[in-house]
């Protein structure tokens, strides 16, 4: 090419390139509420008008464990505070086919998969929402406003959320988001996540762009500070708080104990809380924390830690309340159920590759980068009996929230870039 056609094809590359940019800083600007609004900050006119639930929509008021006067009824009025990398995924879509299976009204983010994170939740966000409306069920991920959730709402909703042990939680928001925060680009060896963890402070910046993906991640997502100085009596207030607010909160790492004690407190059938682990994380080549390390990411997430000691010492007395001999009855069938459906539902048996999965429909959302996030591939001879329960238990995120009528045009233009850009 001659070099004034060369030049030519250079400036028009550069000229376009710097469109491009700008197109996607005022679509972000458009699309991204301020970071740094405050629960005081999004109160309107429109707060002070409660949820009004029509009467059709009533349920009979249920106790704690569930049941009522007039005897067990399912509850269909439900906030599932979804954390991030706990699971989350996996319980949104039980809330998913619950609501789908009983006609359910769900909150929905209105242009993409998410509350506009990191961004503290308010119903004007909610798809469609008009003051007074009342939804069934909210799961999608938010910063969580009690006040503003609570107004969406009917008076008894039961709210819920999951925890995970805080070093495996900041390990796999490590992988998972470490890219997508600038100031982990400074760490140059192959372990970054070992060299951050040597010295978190040298890196680490309050302020900078996705910082809290990195620290006390579980009292970001709840609503607190989570640069909070460990020895600020807030901490305990705002665990207390978290107690006061929520009826369960599970744990990552006894999911299906959780399950059972959900199930309990909604007054659900086994059918309803079956499941196959979705949005997990292909094996890292770099081994999993251990020793010093898992220590050093402990304290590293101080507020974490001492939140999820608090809920896994309450945890298990709801353990040993419920019976230890029933649970293990009841984790005992539902992991039989799982492994039936597995059986009926999987091909190959097990999640797969992105690469590998055959039907783009069942392809999950994958890191900014990375290929690393398994799915599955649905079996080709299923019975009609259960044709519909495998392809909603398998289905990701993104697209059963499409199915279920949530406008996410954000999202979906945000795929089209990295699928042209092949990021």
């Amino acid at each position: 090419m001659p070099p004034k056609k060369r030049w030519q094809s250079m400036a028009k590359g550069l000229v376009l390139g710097a469109l491009f940019t700008s197109f996607l800083l005022l679509l972000y600007s458009y699309a991204v509420p301020p970071l740094h609004a405050t629960p005081a900050s999004i109160r309107t006119q429109e707060d002070t008008v409660p949820c009004s639930p029509a009467p059709s929509e009533s349920q009979p008021a249920t106790q704690a464990n569930g049941s009522s006067a007039a005897g067990c009824q399912p509850r269909r009025n439900i906030v599932f505070m979804k954390t991030h990398k706990t699971a989350s995924s996996t319980l949104t879509n039980i809330l998913f086919r619950f609501g789908q299976k009983h006609g359910l009204k769900f909150a929905f983010p209105s242009g993409r998969n998410d509350f506009y994170y990191p961004s503290f939740f308010a119903r004007s966000l909610v798809q469609d929402y008009r003051p007074g409306a009342c939804f069934n069920i909210i799961c999608n991920h938010m910063r969580f406003h009690y006040e503003q959730v609570r107004g969406v709402v009917p008076p008894d909703a039961a709210f819920v959320t999951v925890l995970r042990d805080p070093a495996r939680l900041f390990e796999s928001s490590f992988h998972y988001f470490g890219s997508l925060v600038p100031f982990t680009w400074q760490l140059s060896s192959d372990d970054k996540l070992a060299e951050f963890l040597q010295d978190p402070d040298r890196y680490y910046d309050p302020q900078g762009y996705n910082a809290y993906y990195l620290r006390n991640l579980l009292f970001f997502d709840l609503g607190y500070d989570n640069d909070l100085d460990p020895g600020s009596p807030r901490v305990e207030e705002h665990i207390l708080e978290v107690e006061r607010r929520f009826h369960l909160v599970l744990l990552q790492e006894y999911f299906d104990e959780s399950l059972v004690l959900l199930k309990e407190l909604l007054c659900w059938e086994l059918e309803d809380v079956l499941y196959f682990k979705l949005n997990a994380r292909r094996d890292s080549p770099v081994p999993r924390l251990s020793g010093e390390l898992y220590r050093r990411a402990t304290a590293w997430n101080t507020l974490d830690a001492r939140l999820y000691r608090h809920f896994n010492a309450s945890f298990w007395r709801k353990v040993e309340a419920f019976g230890r001999e029933r649970m293990a009855r009841e984790v005992a069938a539902l992991r039989r159920a799982n492994e039936r459906m597995r059986r009926i539902c999987i091909d190959g048996g097990q999640a797969v590759d992105a690469a590998a999965i055959q039907d783009s429909a069942m392809q999950p959302w994958q890191p900014l980068g990375a290929k690393s996030i398994l799915g599955y591939n649905l079996k080709k001879s299923i019975g009609r009996e259960h044709e519909k329960l495998c392809r909603r238990m398998l289905t990701p995120e993104i697209q059963y929230l499409l199915d279920l009528g949530a406008n996410l045009w954000v999202t979906k233009l945000w795929k089209f870039i990295r699928d042209f850009l092949r990021w």
